[in-house]
């Protein structure tokens, strides 16, 4: 793994955090508590800052990055993202809020200042506009991202459920 400082910030991992010897993490990183970092990944907090909540998974091939602070932008574009989520393989998540609970699915792309509110399930190679809001509870698809319905509650606990299982087999990759 490639773990590196830029401007004096140096990423910092909390406990039981695996990353995958393949992944890029840079600069202004904060990943919490049993976050999951798999292969290929890039996270850059090089001109503003990333927040990776507890138990987050962040899947194969995926770019994390930022927007930096500017006089036409003052705060610029940092990256958050909350517990329990899960990024599909290939997603690019650009200066976003990605609250509590969400899966977002391969290939999707969410832009600067964009939010998905808790429990949002974001379907395989949607394009999330910038500064959209994507309602708690429900399904959104397509380019650009609408809503197409309610999450059953199947669906809302499967959120818990897959970030727990990518906290297992991380612990599995950590024990070799």
């Amino acid at each position: 793994m490639s773990i590196e400082t830029y401007r004096g910030m140096t990423p910092k991992l909390g406990r039981d955090v695996f990353v995958h010897a393949s992944a890029t993490i840079i600069g202004d990183v904060e990943i919490d508590d049993e976050a999951s970092i798999w292969p290929g990944v890039v996270i850059r907090g090089d001109v503003n800052s990333i927040r990776i909540g507890a138990r987050s998974n962040v899947q194969d091939g995926s770019i994390l990055h930022v927007t930096h602070k500017s006089a036409r932008n003052p705060a610029g574009a940092a990256l958050n993202i909350g517990r329990d989520v899960t990024i599909g393989h290939a997603v690019i998540l650009h200066g976003c809020r990605i609250h509590d609970e969400c899966l977002i699915g391969m290939g999707s792309l969410v832009m600067d200042n964009a939010i998905l509110e808790p429990r949002v399930l974001l379907g395989a190679g949607s394009l999330v506009p910038e500064g959209r809001v994507l309602q708690s509870g429900w399904l959104y698809l397509g380019r650009p991202a609408r809503q197409v319905r309610r999450l059953s509650d199947e669906e809302l606990d499967y959120f818990a459920y897959q970030a727990a299982n990518y906290a297992r087999l991380a612990t599995e990759y950590r024990q070799g």
